[in-house]
């Protein structure tokens, strides 16, 4: 119910011809006799209306208006209105009719199919992002009844026994307290649950989108003749690499980034960063590293925890103006028989000015910041914040104004193999495209849901000399695959209907050692990483070069693994 697709186009065959394309998409609609009916099927729930410009000129738009008024805060409901092509300008009223609507994709007819199918899902994914807050707000207001239910329960108790429990008033009242903090801990977690994953969807999409921006960018830059637009288009990649930096930003405290986590001695990657953190926060700034002796293991991934170490010293800079001093520690702490596994932490302590004790619950929230206006992104600590989550660890921050301010990251003690402790992975080059003494041209299918994304990713990987089959989807690419055998896959983790972990184990039963590549930016990569390995993962967005690495890479690897089996 939630996903179908609603049609009220009376005129003619128009609605059948609709509803004919989307089935042949693979969406659910319902063609509406008439205004009365859709709104009785809005009701219902749906994921998008498609209707007709010359409707709402009827009063379409009238009979919406007490839908559209009263729809909760969670909702903003998408029309696809199909226009009739305009001479001149619209008419205020066939302007203000559409207005009324609020949330309104404009197609122009006749309409290209595929636009028609495309614009349709993107409505019903944005209706889904919609559905899918308000089912986070029921389980918050879930939460916030037991809470009252308890409060209400411990007055009650409190109130029935004052008379009879005087001498032990203090008691009680401690009690009262520890309940308050941790309710308000548990409240806490479950408001940056929430933010998280509406985070963590609309970086997703964000992602898609400057990924496209920057392969088609990339193609710009080899293939223009003109210095000028080349040029042009080298800056506009500066800014599309910073957007990207932002959405991994995001996606890192949606716990949604795909991590790449290695086994890592944790001593090691505090001091390698050491003179990139004394340059990042100046001369005015002593750094102290005091590390525990031996080695820490962890299993975590190393770029995301320096990057997290640099905006805590960053932050650490901003709260010494007049300078101080910065203290990283690692230690190990080991647990009891009986307490559950041992720790590595990780703290970094300033003598800054502290952060106020009203404020300290915020500061892991997204775009929250204490910096002046224009400083800061408000991004740094959510970062932190979500990549330890993400990788099985905790985060604690202590601060008193006026003495300084402790993060503490905390991941659970590994032991390593000695395969782990020692490992490195070697890439070769695959030569345009062409596999050593191979004759014909390395062939990849790429199977990826969004069009400009498969665009740009096929687009580049022909012009590095490869051959390219695509598909849309996880049924396309096997159909694909039992056409015959491409030399490796590259298939995109999120898509409808078969996800790529789920592509992937069905290629598999087809060709069990077929290479296979993955690109994401947004998942739970445990079922990936189970398939084909961290290795065989690419973030992202990503360039043509590494592209062409991971490319090469995979294919030497399948090489090797040939060679070792024959």
């Amino acid at each position: 119910m939630e996903s179908r697709v609603l049609i009220l186009a009376p005129h003619g065959r128009d609605a059948q011809v609709i509803a004919s394309v989307l089935h042949g998409a693979g969406m659910h609609s319902l063609v509406c006799a008439d205004a009365a009916t859709l709104l009785a099927e809005l009701a219902a729930a749906a994921g998008t209306a498609i209707v007709t410009e010359e409707v709402l000129g009827r009063g379409l738009d009238e009979a919406l208006r007490d839908y559209l008024v009263q729809q909760p805060p969670w909702s903003d409901f998408p029309f696809v209105v199909l226009a009739t092509r305009q001479a001149s300008r619209r008419s205020a009223q066939a302007a203000a009719s559409l207005e009324r609507l609020g949330n309104v994709v404009l197609l122009e007819r006749p309409v290209n199919p595929e636009t028609l199918v495309s614009a349709a899902r993107s409505a019903v994914r944005a209706r889904a992002r919609q559905y899918a807050t308000r089912r986070h707000l029921l389980d918050i207001e879930t939460a916030k009844h037991t809470v009252e239910q308890l409060n209400t329960a411990l007055e009650t108790r409190i109130a029935e026994r004052t008379s009879d429990l005087a001498g032990a008033n203090d008691r009680l009242m401690r009690e009262i307290a520890e309940k308050e903090r941790i309710q308000n801990k548990v409240v806490q977690g479950q408001k940056l649950e929430a933010i998280g994953r509406l985070t963590g969807g609309i970086a997703h999409d964000f992602n898609n989108l400057l990924h496209a921006v920057s392969l088609n960018l990339q193609l710009i830059v080899r293939l223009g003749s003109d210095a000028r637009t080349t040029d042009f288009a080298r800056r506009a990649k500066e800014s599309v690499d910073r957007g990207a930096r932002l959405t991994a930003q995001l996606l890192s405290f949606a716990r949604a980034q795909s991590l790449l986590p290695r086994v890592h001695d944790v001593n090691a990657l505090v001091a390698n960063l050491r003179e990139l953190i004394e340059v990042s926060v100046g001369s005015k700034v002593q750094v102290r590293l005091e590390l525990v002796e031996g080695q820490a293991w962890a299993l975590l991934d190393g770029a995301q925890l320096e990057m997290a170490l640099l905006n805590m010293a960053v932050n650490s800079r901003d709260a010494m103006p007049d300078g101080g001093q910065l203290t990283i520690r690692t230690r190990v702490q080991q647990a009891a028989a009986d307490a559950g596994a041992s720790r590595v932490q990780i703290s970094v302590q300033d003598t800054g000015c502290g952060i106020p004790e009203a404020l300290q619950g915020k500061v892991f929230d997204p775009f929250f910041t204490t910096k002046p206006e224009g400083e800061g992104t408000g991004l740094g600590l959510s970062q932190v914040y979500g990549f330890v989550r993400q990788s099985g660890g905790s985060v604690e921050i202590h601060s008193r104004e006026g003495e300084g301010t402790t993060v503490t990251l905390q991941f659970p003690l590994v032991v390593p193999s000695l395969q782990e402790a020692t490992a490195g992975q070697a890439r070769s080059d695959a030569g345009g495209g062409r596999n050593g003494q191979a004759e014909r041209r390395v062939e990849l299918l790429v199977v990826e849901d969004d069009e400009a994304v498969r665009q740009g990713i096929a687009e580049g990987l022909r012009l590095l000399q490869y051959s390219v089959r695509e598909a849309c989807d996880g049924e396309g690419g096997l159909r694909e695959l039992r056409r015959h055998q491409p030399d490796l896959i590259m298939a995109d983790y999120l898509m409808p209907g078969m996800n790529g972990a789920e592509f992937i184990a069905a290629a598999r039963k087809l060709y069990p050692h077929i290479p296979v590549l993955v690109a994401t930016g947004y998942a739970d990569m445990a079922e990936v990483e189970r398939l084909v390995g961290t290795e065989s993962i690419l973030k992202k967005p990503f360039d043509l070069e590494t592209l062409n690495a991971a490319v090469a890479a995979e294919l030497a690897r399948a090489r090797t693994h040939r060679a070792t089996r024959a």
